[in-house]
């Protein structure tokens, strides 16, 4: 009997990253799940199809616990990826596997030395004493997508590496999720997530405010929330401590 060999294509092996939600627990469990479905009844659909990692990191919790709110997401259709920061004794391999490694934020890398500027000639044509470059003046600058048609429901626009600018609307049901600042020239009606990467200096801005929800640095704001004077107003809003502060442009 004669054996045939063929040449097989070697299983190719591709590393990518994807945005995924992280959220943290905290003790007890029960109250912790109320505010999410506190969250999830203010914002139908927060959390469909979308990757959530759980970080327990620093909760004196036991394997039966975990299983249990593990379960409890389940039956809120959301979706555990991953574990962050468990024990090792915590996990079995029916469990979602351990993760580390994860970015908060984009490095940071410091300025780079700036060329030294002459000053003006005060001194009558004698040469001019160097002057270097303030610190504060130097700008770097960051990435930046620009969208220039509108966000329909049901769309999302994911750039964690900057700022995203909407030259249009956003629909109810479409999301923006940006590393940086959103602004958006027509009216704000979906999701906006400025700051997902751990920007607390991030800002959101629109023309026309009706946003099902606002968020800045995994801080939200929902509907509700939002202050009646600044509904249907030019806005911008950012983060103040533990709060999102709002103002009106116009």
């Amino acid at each position: 009997m004669t054996k045939v060999l063929t040449d097989s294509r070697p299983i190719r092996l591709k590393g990518r990253s994807f945005l995924a939600l992280v959220l943290t627990p905290e003790l007890p469990f029960d109250s912790w799940l109320a505010q999410l479905d506190d969250l999830a009844d203010r914002s139908a659909g927060f959390f469909l199809r979308r990757p959530v990692v759980l970080d327990v990191e620093g909760l004196d919790i036991s394997r039966h616990q975990l299983v249990e709110l593990i379960g409890e997401l389940g039956k809120r259709s959301v979706r555990i990826i991953g574990m962050e920061g468990a024990r090792s004794s915590l996990l079995t391999f029916d469990m979602p596997p351990a993760m580390s490694g994860g970015r908060p934020a984009p490095d940071i890398e410091g300025p780079a030395a700036e060329p030294a500027v002459e000053a003006p000639d005060v001194n009558h044509g004698n040469p001019a004493t160097p002057v270097a470059q303030p610190e504060s003046q130097m700008v770097k600058a960051r990435p930046s997508i620009i969208i220039n048609q509108p966000v329909r429901s049901g769309q999302s626009v994911i750039f964690p590496e900057g700022d995203v600018t909407i030259v249009a609307s956003v629909a109810s049901g479409a999301e923006i999720v940006a590393g940086g600042s959103i602004h958006v020239y027509g009216t704000l009606r979906g999701r906006a997530m400025a700051g997902s990467m751990g920007n607390a200096g991030a800002r959101i801005f629109c023309r026309k405010l009706e946003a099902e929800l606002l968020a800045i640095d995994g801080l939200y704001k929902t509907a509700e929330d939002i202050e009646p004077q600044f509904r249907g107003r030019a806005v911008q809003l950012w983060l103040e401590g533990e709060a999102i502060r709002a103002e009106a442009l116009i």
